[in-house]
């Protein structure tokens, strides 16, 4: 039993220390994550959704220092309670969005590891089995150190946790596993390969044949039936091959499509607002004096937002700002860049330069540009 803990300790405590980090590493997108669970259509418990920050980052840190307390033996039953309703909660949460397909993607690893709903909680119910060996085997997990040195290991790990959540937030992540990360071209990433495998969807046809209520499975195509149709239903049985790039496209007001046109232009400057009723308002006070000196030098400027004209054109003129504002799916900004506003480089559709609004200072803008 002894070394059956063991081993359980160093694999519970490796792997919530990374899954935490990554999560940790982006706390803002894991936000988004927990908001898409709160919402009425998932767990039905919108009055969380305001606080789904702050619940993000308590989550991670406890994930990171619950998995260094197991390491060098801090508190273990603690600890190994911790641990265990955590994994219950959030096995009962990856079931529930298996079973009823409610979130494709549970965040556990962010954007750096992408698992389906059944592969999430497959992985917390072998998680859920270590730590029911942890749980019942407590008693020989044991401090590595003295117990001044793992105190101060414990501390360390706490204040090093809130200390990078803090960092990320104020800048952006220092790993970006996104498909719009520095040196990605934009316009790659929304292609797809000839040879790319097929969505497979499985269409279940209800017809009402003789009087008595019949269903017939197709691949797509109508069925030769002679009866009185009912109602159709799907199931996607295999998603095919999904580009890294997905929902984003640059519209304007009338609706025309100008995606392809901006992404072709050689010095694009791009200014993210994901909304701009919630745009902060340090970052918009610099967006004037920004803008202006990017026009100046040449290049194009432009905003994506997903609010609507109104709140655009009270912002252009709020803050005297010379660019217009194009539509953009919400969700595509905020994957696109965590920050509101944020601002990106384009080069023919390659990310050249990513800042977050308080390292707009950090962005390097040539002293004359060439189109």
């Amino acid at each position: 039993m002894k070394y059956l803990v063991s081993i359980s300790r160093i694999f519970v405590g490796v792997l919530f220390i990374i899954s935490g980090l990554i999560k940790l590493n982006d706390p803002l997108g894991f936000s988004y994550k927990l908001q898409e669970y709160f919402s009425v259509e998932v767990l039905n418990i919108p009055f969380l959704e305001p606080y789904a920050l702050m619940i993000s980052v308590l989550v991670v840190v406890f994930e990171v220092i619950l998995g260094v307390f197991l390491l060098i033996g801090y508190k273990p039953k603690f600890t190994v309670w911790s641990l265990l309703l955590m994994i219950v909660f959030f096995t009962f949460l990856t079931f529930y969005s298996a079973y009823f397909d409610k979130v494709k993607d549970c965040g556990c690893f962010g954007d750096a590891l992408k698992l389906t709903p059944w592969g999430s909680f497959t992985k917390d119910v072998v998680l859920l089995f270590f730590i029911l060996i942890l749980f019942f085997g407590v008693k020989h997990i044991k401090p590595v150190f003295n117990n001044l040195q793992i105190t101060i290991l414990a501390s360390l790990s706490f204040i090093f946790s809130f200390w990078l959540a803090y960092h990320v937030l104020m800048h952006l992540p220092v790993i970006d596993f996104r498909a719009y990360k520095i040196g990605n071209n934009i316009r790659e990433g929304m292609s797809i390969p000839e040879n790319a495998p097929k969505p497979v969807v499985e269409y279940y046809w209800k017809f009402k044949v003789d009087g008595k209520e019949k269903i017939i499975t197709t691949t797509g195509a109508y069925p030769s039936v002679d009866g009185e149709f009912l109602s159709v239903d799907t199931k996607v049985i295999s998603e095919g091959y999904q580009p890294p790039v997905v929902d984003f496209s640059i519209e304007n007001s009338d609706g025309d499509d100008l995606t392809q046109q901006f992404l072709s232009e050689q010095n694009l400057i791009i200014i993210v607002s994901y909304s701009l009723e919630h745009m902060e308002k340090a970052g918009a006070d610099k967006l004037k004096t920004f803008s202006d000196a990017a026009l100046k030098k040449g290049y194009k400027v432009i905003g994506l937002t997903a609010s609507g004209d109104a709140e655009k054109e009270r912002i252009k003129k709020q803050y005297q700002l010379n660019f217009d504002f194009y539509l953009c799916d919400e969700k595509a900004l905020k994957t696109v860049v965590r920050s509101n506003p944020g601002i990106l480089e384009l080069h023919k559709g390659t990310v050249k330069q990513k800042v977050h609004w308080n390292d707009l200072e950090d962005l390097k803008l040539l002293s004359k540009v060439k189109n």
